[in-house]
């Protein structure tokens, strides 16, 4: 007999912790000025896209055998990069490396977290992580800020000595805010607790000068992951590069997971020409680390609340309605973030000129919603 038709409710049958849930990610809309994804805004030079080219056109020759799983080329040039840029030595084996620094935190939770676990971070945050504990099956606690978005240090041993969690996930600088975890917050955390302590340090590179890297501390925590990504700084987004930097058995702990062969032999030979011209790539850092400081004088001076920001984006609000606000602006052709908190927009730091068009566009569109609802900054 023919098998019955399923309702629309039933099929498929996914897990039931999915039935309501729908896919991450920011809307991919083309207009004249894409501010909301946090996207370098300075690509590649031809002379470089030329090098990395080549180095595909190389490596394609060997694309009928599986790639070095390992990867332990790259790793070696990210240790050295991690070196420089941290001041601090680290070598291959503290290195580990996936297709973007999401894979490299899906593979954290799914080594250290799993049923019968529980990972605990700070919101508002990175909306992923509480997705990284959903697929592991990893139970999810969320412990909120302070008021103006900052942490405290005993409030936070306190929460972490009572949920005793697997893992604790620090943001530094923190999206959406932007603020970064000072080095004496992250010592009081690892201190707190024997569970493995993720920094996640996706923007470290557009921190203030002279604002350390929890990498420096790796040497006395041995439970501490810092973990990176290519895709921001570096103008690396389309390549999908993320690292994570740990003591070395922490290392062979995520390749238990990794799936086989899970970063292709072009991704490889492509960020390690990328790694080979880390000046040029990071060249346009200082330009947007000035645009940003410039564009969060320009808010606050014409009325609106915007946090500081270590990143190369600025949280900014307070609106009555921000999502009109945020479609003001894409109807002057220029795209935001709805991102945090209600009553918060997000923007990303993009060319001088992008970032003209987007105040210009915000003053019109304040115009036209009307809705700020105050202007002074949390403290």
């Amino acid at each position: 007999m023919p098998i019955p038709e399923a309702s629309a409710e039933q099929w498929p049958p996914v897990r039931d912790d999915l039935l309501h849930e729908t896919p991450y990610g920011a809307p991919q809309i083309d207009v004249p000025v894409r501010l909301n994804t946090n996207e370098n805004p300075y690509g590649p030079s031809p002379e470089l896209a030329q090098a990395m080219g080549a180095a595909v056109a190389s490596a394609a020759l060997s694309l009928h055998r599986y790639p070095d799983r390992d990867a332990r080329e790259l790793r070696q040039a990210l240790a050295a990069y991690v070196t420089r840029e941290s001041h601090t030595a680290v070598s291959a084996d503290n290195v580990w490396a996936a297709n973007g620094s999401n894979e490299v935190m899906a593979q954290i939770f799914s080594a250290f977290g799993g049923p019968g676990r529980t990972a605990l971070t700070f919101t508002p945050t990175y909306s992923m992580y509480g997705q990284y504990a959903r697929d592991s099956h990893t139970g999810f606690i969320e412990v909120a800020r302070q008021a103006n978005f900052s942490l405290d240090a005993d409030q936070a041993a306190s929460a972490i000595g009572n949920q005793r969690p697997s893992l604790v996930v620090l943001t530094s600088p923190n999206n959406p805010t932007g603020t970064s975890v000072p080095l004496r917050f992250i010592e009081t955390v690892c201190a707190a607790t024997d569970a493995i302590v993720v920094v996640d340090e996706a923007y470290a590179e557009f921190r203030r000068q002279g604002t350390p890297s929890a990498v420096s501390l790796l040497t006395k925590y041995r439970h501490l992951i810092v973990t990176r990504t290519m895709s921001k700084a570096f103008a690396f987004a389309g390549g999908r590069l993320g690292y994570a930097v740990g003591h070395p058995r922490v290392i062979e702990a995520l390749q238990l997971v990794r799936l086989p062969y899970h970063l292709s032999q072009l991704s490889q030979v492509i960020a390690q020409v990328a790694l080979e011209h880390s000046d040029e790539l990071l060249g346009r850092v200082s330009d947007l680390r000035t645009e940003r400081d410039a564009l969060l004088v320009w808010l606050r001076d014409n009325g609106f609340t915007a946090l500081d920001s270590d990143a190369n984006f600025i949280l900014f609000g307070c609106f009555d309605d921000s999502h009109a606000v945020w479609q003001a602006l894409l109807d002057h052709g220029v795209l935001i973030r709805e991102s945090g908190p209600p009553g918060w927009l997000r923007v990303s730091i993009g060319t001088a000129a992008q970032n003209e068009i987007f105040r210009e566009a915000l003053l019109l569109a304040r115009g036209a919603s009307g809705m700020i609802s105050h202007g002074t900054t949390p403290t």
